[in-house]
């Protein structure tokens, strides 16, 4: 697939689109003339050959979004169900997509977190969020996580951090801790990674947090993804 916009953000609202899946310049094979149904035969008013039709308005539905941005086999069933593919049909389609490494959530999931860690400063806990909202299967989000390395993470909050912390200058000192952590914590890092790297920050100005009776020792527990946001 390579690496392309998907993953530096741009089209994760791209999946949504009209109920109507018609697609310009597919008909269905044998279809007849407006008026020409009740002279037909009933094999031609049957429909034998609908499933033909189908399959290459899937196709065309398939091949549209990922000339846009690269998509995973979630993310395009979902668009086909949409759009009225029947799911027997659709699994079809994808399946041969999938063989032909049009569709490749593994190779989806590598690029995705390698653009939006380096480029967003996104965790490895949010990388993985993300790629289970797009439906990436467990096993393809394991690999491509584990291939950050916890000391690229801490690189990354630091640098972060570095970025914003001028920009506090002058404000009261827990306001600053709030602003600091709070921004890591909107980048997926755990409390304990945030409260040590905001706390050698602010030991590099010469502040000492703990004199003015905020512990940055102790950061508060986060249980799961949706409590990272607001702790």
């Amino acid at each position: 697939m390579g690496r392309s916009s998907e993953p530096a953000g741009r089209a994760a609202s791209a999946d949504s689109a009209p109920v109507a899946w018609a697609v310009p310049g597919t008909t269905v094979p044998g279809a007849t003339a407006p008026g020409a149904a009740a002279s037909a035969g009933p094999a031609a008013r049957s429909g034998q050959e609908a499933p033909a039709g189908q399959e290459a308005a899937a196709r065309q539905i398939c091949l549209r979004m990922l000339t846009a941005a690269p998509r995973t086999r979630a993310q395009l069933a979902a668009a086909l169900r949409q759009r009225g593919i029947p799911d027997e049909t659709a699994a079809a389609v994808l399946g041969r997509f999938s063989e032909v490494k049009l569709i490749d959530d593994a190779a989806f999931a590598a690029a995705w977190v390698e653009s939006r860690h380096h480029g967003r400063g996104l965790s490895g806990r949010a990388l993985a969020a993300e790629l289970r909202h797009r439906g990436v299967p467990s096993e393809d989000i394991k690999a491509a996580v584990s291939g950050l390395d916890p000391r690229q993470e801490i690189a990354t909050a630091r640098g972060l951090v570095e970025r914003r912390l001028a920009s506090t200058r002058g404000q009261p000192l827990n306001a600053r801790i709030r602003r600091l952590t709070g921004l890591l914590a909107r980048k997926g890092y755990s409390p304990a990674i945030a409260y040590r790297v905001v706390r050698e920050a602010l030991d590099q100005e010469g502040l000492d947090p703990a004199a003015a009776g905020i512990d940055l020792d102790d950061p508060p527990e986060a249980e799961n993804d949706e409590q990272m946001t607001a702790w």
